[in-house]
């Protein structure tokens, strides 16, 4: 402080002078020694005197500072022996901070922002093409941020929204909405319990992290017959934590009840419940060298809905008179039963990754009002291999994927794709493209609906944080 500067600065003065009065009688050639204490002992009393007279005029000024600064104020203006002090006072700041509410012992905060080019026959490979096709655009895919966190009480959560979430194409989609909200319980390993919202239990791909996919898109078999995210109750885990932990992904099981009706819907369509199952089996894992895997999964689905109720919620399904594909919305009440099969192989720079899925669509009369559509299968499949032409940071991807509506005869379409990703900073910053070739078998056999094969590029920059 300015005060402190001046009185330093005053006892500094007083004190040479001090010192210089004492010394001059010092440095002379005196009689007796007695008279060299008297001029010392006249040299404190002096020294004394002084830093009375200094304390009092501290104590003055820490009086007239206090009443001339009013609270808040930035400057100080203080005349003192006809001297004018001016001093900028620093109010210090708390800093800010985030204090949990409960009694959390780990909050994490994240997101991630996906950003598309897209240009040709927009995701033709999904059956976007003549009365559905959609035009050339920059698209923000996805853009969530999240917060996950643990208690000490053995439960874990997950809050995430999406600021973009409409897709060009269903109008039950809002531009930001919740994703994945749920609590778990984890206290045993082997018998985890989860409840809220999250992608059900079933396919690969589905289930596979936005952020982790080889490819810019998941494939259309997956979108079509995979339930994605619902509202309900699961029980999970890996059996062989504790007893085998060397070997505890051997086997993970899930096994949920669910509304069957979408996301963000709390009323339940009618009073059945879709039944979701998975089992996965890691056989080996870095014995071919270190991350290397194989992985073996299996799904099963039975749900019974009501009309209006949307089947196809990440994907298209429903085959138009053009051989176009939309959204599958019923027309009337039904019953689902699907299955898959999948498998991941990872060696070194290799990967090989392919999934099966199939469901059967079985109309019901409800209280004698029949289905409005006739019964029938959808499967399709896709194989995806991938290798590092530079490790861990370009790599290449093939894929061929392919789905048969079974609606309305020969209604297939088939994909090729070819690709190339950048790892920048691995998944956290990463630049993908992928050129696609679609062939639609129903407008080779009706070629008065126009062209029947179709070509497009994607491109992404995927920022995580």
């Amino acid at each position: 402080m300015f005060i402190e500067k001046i009185i330093l600065r005053a006892a500094g003065g007083s004190l040479a002078a001090i010192i210089s009065l004492a010394a001059q009688p010092l440095n002379a050639q005196t009689s007796s020694e007695s008279e060299r204490l008297q001029k010392l002992e006249r040299a404190v009393d002096l020294l004394e005197k002084r830093n009375a007279e200094l304390q009092s005029e501290i104590n003055s000024l820490k009086a007239r500072q206090a009443a001339v600064v009013p609270e808040g104020k930035m400057k100080t203006k203080i005349i003192s022996e006809g001297k004018t002090y001016v001093e900028k006072v620093v109010e210090e700041k708390p800093p800010i901070y985030v204090q949990p509410r409960g009694s959390e012992i780990k909050l994490v905060l994240g997101g991630f922002i996906q950003v598309n080019f897209e240009d040709g026959d927009v995701l033709a490979f999904q059956g976007n093409f003549g009365q559905t096709a959609l035009k050339d655009r920059f698209r923000l895919r996805r853009a969530r941020i999240n917060l996950t966190g643990d208690f000490a009480e053995q439960f874990d959560f997950k809050v995430e929204g999406d600021f973009e979430q409409s897709d060009g194409i269903s109008s039950s989609r809002t531009d930001f909405s919740a994703t994945d909200i749920f609590i778990n319980w984890h206290q045993f390993p082997a018998a985890q319990i989860k409840i809220g919202q999250w992608k059900a239990p079933f396919g690969l791909e589905q289930t596979t992290p936005d952020t982790s996919l080889y490819t810019i898109e998941r494939t259309l078999p997956t979108g079509a017959i995979t339930p994605e995210r619902q509202i309900g109750v699961q029980l999970w885990g890996k059996p062989f934590t504790n007893v085998w932990p060397d070997q505890k992904d051997l086997l993970t099981y899930y096994a949920g009840i669910f509304n069957g009706n979408g996301r963000n819907i709390n009323n339940n369509d009618n009073n059945n419940f879709m039944y979701v199952g998975r089992l996965e089996s890691t056989l080996f894992k870095d014995v071919f060298g270190k991350g290397s895997f194989l992985k073996l999964g299996g799904d099963v689905l039975n749900s019974r809905d009501d009309k209006g109720v949307n089947i196809s919620q990440s994907g298209n399904l429903l085959v138009n008179a053009d051989g176009s594909l939309s959204p599958f919305t019923l027309p009337g009440a039904d019953e689902r039963t699907a299955w898959s099969v999948d498998a991941w192989l990872k060696v070194g720079p290799f990967d090989l990754i392919g999934e099966y899925l199939q469901e059967k669509v079985n109309g019901r009369t409800v209280n004698g009002v029949p289905p409005g559509f006739a019964n029938f299968t959808t499967d399709g499949f896709y194989v995806t291999g991938g290798y590092f032409l530079i490790p861990r940071k370009l790599q290449v991807v093939v894929q061929w994927q392919d789905l048969n509506p079974g609606q309305k005869g020969d209604d297939g379409l088939y994909s090729i794709l070819g690709g190339l990703n950048y790892y920048i900073h691995g998944d956290d910053l990463k630049l993908m493209v992928n050129y696609l070739h679609t062939w639609s078998d129903f407008r080779q056999a009706n070629p008065e609906f126009g062209q029947d094969q179709f070509d497009q590029v994607l491109g992404r920059v995927q920022v995580m944080f």
